[in-house]
This record gives structure tokens, C-alpha cells and sequence, in this order.
């Protein structure tokens, strides 16, 4: 980037300064740094997150009912818990709403916050002819936000930088749903049209590739990361019980059923293990498979269920502040990857900040290489599964085997820090993705 001339960017993200979820931390985060090089911000997004009081930020309401919905339970709820005046008017807001949210559905029956491009589409443009842009950035989460910036690169000529979370086309599956097709499109248009696409695992960009070769080079492979969460680590102190702690939502692709199978059959010739050890969740509730498993299992009595941790007025603390300070509680941190095809071209974002805690990890990696030798190569420990010739009965010996050892270790010299700070930040994420904005020959820059 030049130092000449101070570069001004557009950022479409319909989920920003939203505390806790991982598409707001992974654009939020990078702010700082971009404004460290010199770049002016204009950010747009959904209404959802807290109004930034330190760049130009813009919130916008979607055009469509189903998203004015999704976004008013969220506002309504930040600001005034769900007590009855919340369901009091999201009860007469849905009957209203209902009406056209049927005709929505029969059109357009897809995510909820689609008809956000429009509302992003308007503004931006209305924003460019103030005052142009030099770079339109997307980035999703939000597929609206791809639209939005497709559009305006159409009729502003600006160069366009598209960040991909999540695959949008899941592996192996074919495209059924109205959904599936439109978020298949938005690739699309992607591959042919961003003039740098960004995607987080190198199987991801490989897949998207493979589907639509005219991105060549110009897609790209970026470990988003993040920036070290503390100046000084809180002090981490070992506990009468062995803590292990899961940090991060729970589904029924991604549950709790491993590590209750381990500790079953821990139980079976360890019982002093099982009886010394609690498994501590956080991130929200139970999904129906772990409940399920909880039920049946003979160590159900390890778990303590923190649920989702929200802002403290008191100290001040968001949630994601209080989980950071949590994660250098515990003694060991699992990390549970998932089950489904979508995992081997992703990285749960919470991988990240554990790297950070200096304690040891203990993943479930499924069909990810990349995720596990990135895990490995940080002297932690990451169990395959979903492999050829492996199956559940493995994961959970191997993954018993692991927790046997490490619980050894704990009782007998303790699981002191590792003492190694993260190579995986957001700093040089962004300092990357300048690198790439700065060799675009259409770019102002």
C-alpha cells in the first residue's frame, strides 16, 4: 500500500460488533490494523451488534420481513432482555409480518437476512458517489453481503476483495434446496467476478476451485487467526478436580458424544480418573445427541453446564472477555470439530484462541489433515476421525488414551503453560491480505 494517499475501503458485514460470534470477530478484529495502515473504514452491517463509535459505521435494517424479524428479536432482546415486553411486541411484530413473510418464503426461501443486499447495495452506492472507494470488502458469514458487493463493483468499476467463512457449497452433497442453489450461485459469482476471493482452509479454496476454475489465482488461503488476547496472561492454577473445558456452540454434528464414550470406558478401568475429572461446557445448550449420550452414559455427574455467557454490566466484561479468562482456568481444552462433510474444509474459530491459552488441547479432528498437523505442530494433540478403517470405537480409545495420559501428567508434576505464543494472528492475516490488495493492477492503490 502506498503511503501517498490514504486509501478508503468499504466493508459489507451483516453480523459486526456482535459479542461472541465468530463472522463479527473475524472482520471486527482486523480493524485496527487496517486503520494502522492508513486506510479510512466505512463499514456496513446488520443492526444486531453494538454501533461502532470508532470507524463510519452505517447499521441496516434488511428490506425483506423475514430479516426484519431475525433483526428485531435481536435488538429488542439486547436491549430489553425477553421478558414480556419483548414477547408482547414480537408477538404483534410476527402477526403483522406473517402475511408477507408466507409470500417471502413461496419466492424466496432462503436465509432470512438475503434481502440485506439491498438495503447494503443502496447505501453503498449512495455512499461511493460522496465520496468513491477504493475496495469493496465482503465478507460471511451473510451471503447478502457477496450480493451487495457484486452489484457495486457493477456499477462503481471499484475493485472487489470477497472473504469466505464457511464452504458455501458442502462437499458431497448435491443441490436440493432453494437455499443450497443460491448459496451455489453466490459462489459463482464469486469465482468470476471478486477480483481477490479469500478463503480460511486451502481444501475450501481447492473445492471452490475445482468447481469453478476461472478463479485461478486469484483465490486465495488465509488463517484468519487473532491477536493476543491478553497484555498478561491470568494466572492459570490447578484445581482439586481435573478440568477439561469445551468452549463453543454444540449441535447434533458436533456434540458431545466422543468424550463421553472416552470416559465411559475410562470408567471401566480408571474410575479414580473419571471420579477426580469434570467436564466443563460452555457456549449455549445441550444439542439432543449429547443429552442423549449424557443419559445413557455412567459419568453423566462429570458435567458442569456454564451455558452461553453473555456481558457483564458489573465489571464490564463482554462474554467473549469472561470465556478467555475461563479458557486459563481449566486444565486441558477440547475442541470438538464435528462430524459432517463440511469439516474438512473448515476450522472451528475457537481453534485459534485456544492456541493462545498455553494450555494443552485435546481435539477431535474430522477429515481435516490440515487441522491436525496445524494442532500437531504446536505440540498439542488431535484424534482423526471419519478416517478409512476408523471408527467411533477408535476415536474414543484413542481419544481415552490421551485423557489417560495427560491426567497422569497432572497428578503427578502438574500441566504447566507451554509458554508459547500463537503464530496465527489476525495482524499478520491482515498484513497478508494487504499484500494481495497492493499487487491488484485495477486497484487505486
Amino acid at each position: 500500500m502506498t503511503e501517498q494517499r490514504r486509501q478508503r475501503w468499504l466493508i459489507l458485514a451483516h453480523a459486526f460488533n456482535m459479542d461472541g460470534r465468530a463472522a463479527s470477530q473475524t472482520i471486527t478484529d482486523k480493524l485496527p490494523h487496517l486503520r494502522q495502515a492508513g486506510i479510512e473504514v466505512v463499514v456496513l452491517s446488520g443492526v444486531s451488534g453494538t454501533h461502532d463509535k470508532v470507524v463510519e459505521h452505517h447499521q441496516l435494517w434488511p428490506m425483506g420481513p423475514a430479516g426484519i424479524r431475525f433483526e428485531l428479536r435481536h435488538v429488542l432482546r439486547r436491549r430489553w432482555g425477553s421478558g414480556i415486553r419483548y414477547r408482547l411486541v414480537m408477538l404483534l411484530a410476527s402477526i403483522f409480518l406473517l402475511p408477507w413473510m408466507l409470500i417471502e418464503k413461496l419466492l424466496r426461501p432462503v436465509e432470512s437476512s438475503w434481502s440485506w443486499w439491498l438495503s447494503a447495495y443502496l447505501k453503498g452506492r449512495s455512499l461511493a458517489r460522496q465520496k468513491p472507494f477504493d475496495l469493496i470488502y465482503s465478507t460471511g458469514g451473510a451471503f447478502a453481503a457477496h450480493l451487495a458487493a457484486r452489484s457495486l463493483k457493477q456499477v462503481t468499476g471499484t475493485p472487489w476483495l470477497a472473504e469466505v467463512h464457511d464452504p458455501m457449497v458442502v462437499p458431497g452433497t448435491s443441490l436440493a434446496s432453494a437455499r443450497q442453489k443460491m448459496q451455489a450461485e453466490v459462489e459463482r459469482l464469486i469465482c468470476t467476478h471478486a477480483d481477490i476471493a479469500i478463503w480460511f482452509t486451502e481444501q475450501a479454496l481447492a473445492s471452490a476451485r475445482q468447481r469453478h476454475p476461472q478463479l485461478a489465482e486469484r483465490g486465495k488461503v488465509m488463517l484468519p487467526g487473532i491477536d493476543k488476547p491478553f497484555e498478561v496472561l491470568p494466572p492459570y492454577q490447578s484445581h482439586e478436580k481435573f478440568v477439561i473445558g469445551h468452549f463453543g456452540s454444540l449441535a447434533p454434528t458436533r456434540h458431545l458424544g466422543p468424550i463421553v464414550a472416552a470416559l465411559d470406558l475410562l470408567n471401566e478401568r480408571r474410575p479414580d480418573l473419571v471420579a477426580a475429572t469434570e467436564l466443563h461446557v460452555y457456549g449455549g445448550s445441550l444439542d439432543k445427541i449429547s443429552s442423549a449420550a449424557l443419559a445413557s452414559s455412567r459419568v453423566a455427574n462429570c458435567l458442569r453446564d456454564f451455558g452461553r455467557i453473555e456481558a457483564d454490566p458489573q465489571t464490564g466484561l463482554s462474554g467473549r472477555e469472561q470465556i478467555l479468562h475461563r479458557m486459563r482456568s481449566v486444565d486441558v481444552l477440547l475442541l470438538l470439530h464435528g462430524e459432517d462433510s463440511l469439516c474438512s474444509e473448515y476450522f472451528p474459530s475457537k481453534l485459534y484462541e485456544y492456541l493462545w491459552m498455553q494450555r494443552p488441547i485435546l481435539a477431535v479432528v474430522h477429515r481435516n489433515p490440515q487441522m491436525a498437523s496445524l494442532i500437531r505442530g504446536q505440540g498439542h494433540v488431535a484424534v482423526l476421525s471419519g478416517e478409512d478403517g476408523t471408527d467411533r470405537a477408535d476415536v474414543s480409545r484413542q481419544l481415552a488414551a490421551a485423557l489417560e495420559q495427560i491426567f497422569d501428567q497432572w497428578r503427578s508434576a502438574g500441566l504447566r503453560d507451554n509458554g508459547q505464543a500463537s503464530p496465527y494472528t489476525t495482524e499478520a492475516a491482515v498484513a497478508q491480505l494487504l499484500g494481495w490488495v497492493d499487487q491488484l493492477p485495477e486497484s487505486r492503490a
